[in-house]
Formats: C-alpha cells, sequence, structure tokens
C-alpha cells in the first residue's frame, strides 16, 4: 500500500502563489506517472499536471500552462506543484496521484482557495 499525504494549500489573493507537497509513504513499488489533479465545486475532477516517472515529461492542462510547475523529488518521495499567477478558477481542492502498472493511488485532497 502507498500512502500520499497533500500539504501546502490555503487561500491565496489572486496573483499570488503556492507550493503543494505531496508526499509518499509505504510500500515501494513501480510508478509510471505522477500527477496533480483539481476539482472544483459542482465540476468534474480534472488532470492538471502529470509527469512520466521514467521520462520526466510534462503535461499541463491548457488552462495553467506557463503558470503551474509539476517536479519530483524521488529520494524526498515528494511531488511538488508550483502554482504562480493563481486565478479565482484555480479555485479547488487538489488531489495527488501516483500510477502503478494497475493500480492508482491518490492523497484525502487539499483546499486551494483563490480570492478576487
Amino acid at each position: 500500500q502507498v500512502q500520499l499525504v497533500e500539504s501546502g494549500g490555503g487561500l491565496v489573493q489572486a496573483g499570488g502563489s503556492l507550493t503543494l507537497s505531496c508526499s509518499a509513504s509505504g510500500a515501494t513499488i513501480s510508478i509510471n506517472a505522477i500527477g496533480w489533479y483539481r476539482q472544483a465545486p459542482g465540476k468534474q475532477r480534472e488532470l492538471v499536471a502529470v509527469m512520466s516517472s521514467s521520462s520526466g515529461t510534462t503535461n499541463y492542462v491548457d488552462s495553467v500552462k506557463g503558470r503551474f510547475t509539476i517536479s519530483r523529488n524521488v529520494a524526498k518521495k515528494t511531488v511538488l506543484l508550483q502554482m504562480n499567477s493563481l486565478k479565482p478558477e484555480d479555485t479547488g481542492v487538489y488531489y495527488c496521484n501516483a500510477q502503478g502498472n494497475r493500480e492508482g493511488y491518490w492523497g484525502q485532497g487539499i483546499q486551494v482557495t483563490v480570492s478576487s
């Protein structure tokens, strides 16, 4: 079993920045991709940022390109999401995700609120 715990969320003014952290513990397994999702109230959960574990290739939803950066520290078992130039529409619950060969692992979610 892999456990993921997010931290770093909170309330920020539009135009500000936050960095979310996802720390992993538990079983050591092969992870193919790591990512961040978010879910706004009344909306479907959407993929925000993803990184291939093998190549390091990243991809982002169009709405955050140029503003968000996903990164990892393998030794520290940590995934970061640096969020700059935040907008009110970035508000939501953010979840980190690790995808293994046959199973995905999710954090508990952390609230990000961007005020206008």
